[in-house]
């Protein structure tokens, strides 16, 4: 098992303001919040920071900013995805390399390529990277399922460093657990999973909750990491009402009115998203006064 990016990862949202404009005190409030809650490492303007509805200038000074905040107390990994493999690799290009770990690229969306056109697209962006790359599977928002046997495959290229693996099918994690070699890190995207596949031999998690409850998640996954299944399922089972309520209505409406409710940034999202329900928020506003 590979002790890089091991453990909790947050994929933090992009706070707004009442105005819709991006709220920079709530993002220094976010990461702080995740640094002393003993998170491992940050991801930056992945799906959960609603990164499509940012313009190339605000995706340009969020970055900055966390970049600036971090200031390298923890290692970042910065999300490049899409459905068009070559304005990927362009966007590529600019990155620069001493200030994150890693890239994590989102199967391409609607476009539903085949399994061979999943292979070819990561080769691709293998071959022209600048930094290791986490694939990353997310069914319910791609519109396709990267099958085990196309991420076995991928990871034998040489800058394919692991997957963040968001299937419900527990049965493909646990494939991939047994199949990909020994340091090809596995990580669950997905908060409820995270425990189960920690105790299967995976690497952590990249999460969203984790970011409003950063020290019990990380301490959760530390457990899980170390064998200590009871007590790290006892706080599993303690945060799985926020874990239901942060995805009810959809990511990241209800992880920003839980972060709304602690106080850290208001709950704002940009369209075609919306704001948690009131009944949402009520729900919300109970599980974190009763904390």
């Amino acid at each position: 098992m590979s002790s890089f990016l091991q453990g909790t990862g947050v994929a933090l949202v992009t706070p707004f303001n009442k105005e819709g404009a991006v709220d920079y005190e709530g993002l220094t409030a976010l990461i702080t919040n995740c640094i002393e809650g003993d998170v491992a490492y940050i991801v930056v303007l992945g799906t959960t920071a609603e990164s499509v509805t940012l313009s190339k200038e605000e995706k340009h000074k969020v970055a900055a900013h966390i970049v600036a905040v971090v200031d390298k107390r923890l290692p970042l990994v910065i999300g490049v995805g899409g459905n068009n493999t070559a304005s990927i690799i362009e966007e590529l290009q600019t990155i620069n390399t001493s200030d994150y770990a890693a890239v994590l690229s989102v199967v391409p969306m609607y476009n539903k390529p085949t399994q061979e056109g999943i292979y070819q697209h990561y080769k691709m962006l293998n071959d022209q990277s600048p930094l290791p790359i986490l694939l990353y599977n997310v069914p319910s928002r791609t519109g396709v399922n990267m099958q085990a046997s196309t991420t076995i495959r991928l990871a034998a290229l040489d800058n394919v460093i692991g997957i963040k693996e968001a299937t419900s099918d527990f049965s493909q994690i646990l494939t991939l657990l047994k199949e990909t070699p020994d340091d090809f890190l596995v990580i669950s995207g997905d908060d409820e999973l995270a425990l189960s596949t920690v105790l299967a031999g995976g690497d952590g998690v990249i999460s969203v909750v984790g970011q409003g409850f950063p020290e019990a998640f990380s301490k959760m996954i530390n457990l899980g990491l170390a064998g200590q299944s009871r007590v790290a399922f006892d706080i599993l089972y303690d945060l799985l009402p926020a874990i239901g309520y942060a995805f009810e209505e959809g990511n990241p409406a209800g992880i920003k009115s839980i972060l709304a409710e602690q106080g850290v940034c208001e709950p704002v999202v940009r369209l075609p998203l919306v704001a948690a329900s009131k009944e949402l928020t009520q729900k919300i506003k109970t599980f974190v006064a009763n904390r």
